[in-house]
């Protein structure tokens, strides 16, 4: 249950904050909870969830909020799909094919250097030709 003494601290801490000049133009509210200090915020957040019908309610969100989320996503990817736009997932399937095909190119590259390395290798030097008459063909 939530302690009547912590929820009479935060109205007084938000009373004085809106109504005695605490909030100036230059602080807002957040600034102000944020200066309050992280301790005393989760203190207080902790207590008001251990509050069953506070606990339920925000249950209840949190588990409207995810729906809605996955309808909404659902339909994104049905209006990328009508107008042929390529969404999120269609980017990172294109982008996984590209690396493989990078890699697969260096590899080739890779090969075809050592072929071209060998080859220098073993490339003889230029023959002197002979000052006599050529052979025929076929002998």
């Amino acid at each position: 249950m939530l302690r009547r003494d912590a929820t009479i601290d935060a109205l007084l801490f938000c009373n004085v904050l809106l109504y005695e000049g605490g909030v100036s133009e230059e602080q807002s509210l957040f600034e102000k909870l944020y200066e309050a200090g992280e301790e005393g915020f989760n203190r207080f957040l902790t207590e008001m969830l251990s509050n069953p019908t506070v606990a339920t309610v925000a249950k209840k969100a949190l588990k409207n909020a995810a729906s809605t989320k996955g309808k909404i996503d659902r339909s994104v990817d049905s209006f990328l799909l009508l107008f042929n736009i390529p969404s999120k997932d269609d980017y990172n399937k294109l982008l996984a094919k590209l690396e493989t095909v990078q890699g697969s190119l260096v590899n080739v590259n890779m090969k075809l250097d050592r072929l071209l390395a060998e080859q220098h290798k073993q490339k003889k030097p230029p023959r002197r030709k002979k000052d006599s008459a050529p052979t025929p063909p076929g002998l």
